[in-house]
């Protein structure tokens, strides 16, 4: 359904503000056909600009802090849903950091909120059968506190920013499992809340965009639970 609740973000604002998700997605060279699908749903059903999924590119910082303005809270929050795509899979990759990095410096936000994550860069990768990760440190895991903070204050004021949320946040934490060869266990993977440090702070996002699209848009959000 079509919200009434009056946004404050412009269609323009909106547009790059997914042209900025997009360019994190393909940050990492990962950008299959499930995720091109998925965009094509959300610029159709939910962005009504009339445009194709195809037709959206990356964005330059600069064209980016243009439309979003620099220091600005809507620079701030497009910040916090780009952090959060970029650690929605468990891992932060180099060319993540990178975009993310050149993001924050157009938009003028502080860079010090970033560094901390740069201690969980590739961690998850680094599971093997015989190497374990070595996940993070009780100092890097402290040093994720503002981090949270900061993501924890990520305030949601468009339903289409929701529905995004809703549909990039997995629902429930995905099953640990074993990765089997001609019935022997090669690899163990955990669950991905033990994997993503920050994936509390993942749950709590999603928590507050479906409140939002229930409460104040009057949805059914069924759909997405």
């Amino acid at each position: 359904m079509t919200s009434t609740v009056q946004s404050p973000y412009s269609s323009e604002q909106i547009a790059a503000w997914l042209r900025g998700l997009l360019t994190i997605a393909w940050a990492d060279g990962n950008f299959d056909t499930q995720e091109q699908e998925f965009i094509a749903s959300i610029t159709k059903n939910e962005l009504a600009l009339g445009i194709k999924w195809d037709s959206l590119e990356v964005i330059t910082p600069e064209e980016l802090a243009a439309v979003l303005g620099k220091g600005t809270p809507t620079a701030e929050n497009f910040l916090r849903t780009a952090v959060m795509v970029a650690i929605a899979d468990g891992t932060y990759s180099p060319s993540e950091d990178q975009v993310l990095q050149q993001f924050c410096q157009a938009l003028e936000q502080p860079q010090n909120l970033l560094e901390a994550l740069r201690h969980t860069l590739e961690r998850p990768q680094q599971i093997t059968p015989t190497i374990p990760s070595p996940g993070l440190t009780k100092r890097e895991i402290a040093a994720l506190c503002p981090l949270r903070d900061w993501l924890d204050g990520l305030d949601i004021q468009d339903p289409r920013v929701a529905r995004f949320l809703c549909k990039m946040i997995p629902s429930q934490c995905p099953f640990e499992r074993d990765v089997t060869l001609f019935g022997r266990k090669i690899v163990h993977i955990p669950p991905m809340c033990k994997v993503n440090p920050l994936y509390e702070q993942l749950v709590g996002l999603r928590f507050r965009a479906l409140c939002y699209l229930a409460d104040k848009c009057g949805e059914d959000v069924s759909l997405y639970i």
